[in-house]
């Protein structure tokens, strides 16, 4: 028997955080082709298996193509639903307790679907995830950073009146040329109104874009933020203010901001002390879930300790209330292989 093979059966025993997570990134072929079919509407693909083999990209810049190709498909509350419902409960099955979700809502506003329709899908999704399998979670508003700063205060403002729906802000989408520097007043603002603040950066932007994100932006998280293995100083500074990294492995590799997991700066990060967890970004489009990412590692030597490390982590770096926080951190500490 494979020595790993224990390891990886108690894989989905093991209480998890998702912390990183676009739900627009979990729309699998078939549900698009479904979505799309239910709403009329007519994908640049002639079928699933076309679909799929248009998932062979070579870039974040060709998977965004295709990323906003597929968004059309999303036009009801219904569809956000079954969109948010489908993630949740493939994501229970890989031991994920409790998930924060990041939707892009100047995209969907922009193809004319309503800020509340897009919340009421999700949120009952959510809802039904708690009740039933006692999921807990959120939404993240993420900004898209390569559309106009104008159109992320729309997002703000589209979603001013039930912003108590929403757990905080963040910052996605092609990173070169569009520094958190940016966004300083849309961050003021989602503070002011109570938000959490998190933003990727160092993904294939430079490590002084993960400072401008602590510096300038004011985050609690940052998401990615691997290149800020090439800085000492941003390692201290990241230390320092325990602010933890919301790592996609998978991602990475498929992405080809690591040549392979191998060289992944995952343990280096981890080495250096910086508080690290493991998410699957887009899984749909990567061809893994947050289980997929865990047990990638363990395929590169990652011990049994050191993924529970990884889960504690990321229940401490969510937005969980703290009795919910205490509850899952004994989870983790119960379990074992």
């Amino acid at each position: 028997m494979d020595p790993t093979t224990p390891l990886l059966d108690a894989l989905p025993r093991l209480p998890k955080a998702e912390l990183h997570l676009h739900v627009e990134g979990t729309l699998e072929p078939e549900l698009a082709f479904a979505l799309a079919q239910r709403n009329g509407v007519v994908l640049p693909y002639p079928d699933v298996a076309a679909l799929r083999a248009a998932y062979d990209f070579g870039d974040l810049q060709s998977f965004l193509d295709l990323y906003y190709a597929c968004m059309p498909v999303l036009r009801t509350a219904e569809d956000f639903h079954d969109l948010t419902a489908a993630y949740l409960e493939r994501s229970h099955r890989d031991g994920v307790a409790h998930a924060e979700l990041f939707v892009d809502l100047q995209v969907h506003l922009a193809n004319g679907i309503p800020a509340d329709a897009v919340l009421d899908g999700m949120l009952a999704a959510l809802a039904e995830a708690r009740r039933t399998r006692g999921t807990t979670g959120g939404v993240i508003l993420a900004v898209v950073r390569d559309r106009p700063v104008a159109t992320a205060h729309e997002a703000l403002d589209a979603v001013a009146h039930r912003v108590h729906d929403l757990v905080g802000i963040g910052l996605d989408s092609a990173e070169v040329g569009y520094p958190p520097a940016l966004f300083v007043e849309v961050f003021e603002r989602a503070a002011a109104l109570g938000l959490h603040r998190v933003a990727h950066a160092g993904e294939e932007g430079p490590p002084s874009y993960v400072v401008e994100a602590v510096e300038l932006l004011g985050v609690e998280r940052v998401d990615h933020g691997i290149r800020a293995v090439e800085d000492p100083t941003l390692l201290a500074l990241l230390v320092e203010r325990g602010i933890p990294l919301t790592v996609c492995p998978l991602s990475n590799v498929r992405l080809r901001a690591v040549p392979d997991l191998a060289s992944h700066p995952i343990r280096a990060l981890l080495d250096a002390g910086v508080a690290v967890t493991v998410n699957s970004d887009d899984p749909a489009y990567f061809g893994g879930y947050v289980g997929a990412n865990y047990a990638a590692l363990v395929q590169v030597g990652f011990t049994a300790p050191e993924l529970a490390r990884l889960a504690a982590a990321s229940v401490r770096a969510s937005f969980a209330d703290d009795a919910r926080k205490a509850e899952l951190l004994a989870q983790v500490d119960a379990w074992a292989v």
